[in-house]
């Protein structure tokens, strides 16, 4: 189900791939059955070849990985957190358009460039 530049990450290595990922991560939760999360998946991937060099993507599969779901209250999907630093930095619940999503990544990643900078 994970497009080219888009990767599946599971509980055992959410954290070595994620959280402690230098770049910013983005993580659709999801899960086969959803049909809302089959109809973002084409838009996740394309997000995923867009940014790929600045944003790491990875898809979450809910229904094999139920820890790391839990641990950030994921209680509707399809659910993109973006992490940053080992924190969520931005939360989107539900299919939404790609603009969505490009907003919510320049916000994360313009702190990313400010802080380069700084």
């Amino acid at each position: 189900m994970a497009g080219q530049f888009v990767t599946e990450v599971n509980d055992a290595d959410f954290e070595k791939v994620v959280l402690q990922s230098e770049t910013p991560v983005l993580v659709d939760f999801w899960a086969a059955w959803c049909g809302p999360c089959r109809a973002l998946a084409p838009v996740v991937d394309a997000v995923a070849e867009e940014y790929k060099g600045q944003l790491k993507v990875m898809k979450m599969d809910v229904d094999r990985n139920n820890m790391t779901p839990g641990r950030y209250g994921i209680r509707g999907i399809p659910a993109l957190l973006i992490f940053k630093g080992g924190k969520v930095a931005e939360q989107i619940v539900g299919f939404v358009p790609k603009d969505t999503i490009d907003q919510s990544l320049k916000r994360v990643l313009v702190q990313e460039t400010a802080q380069v900078r700084a």
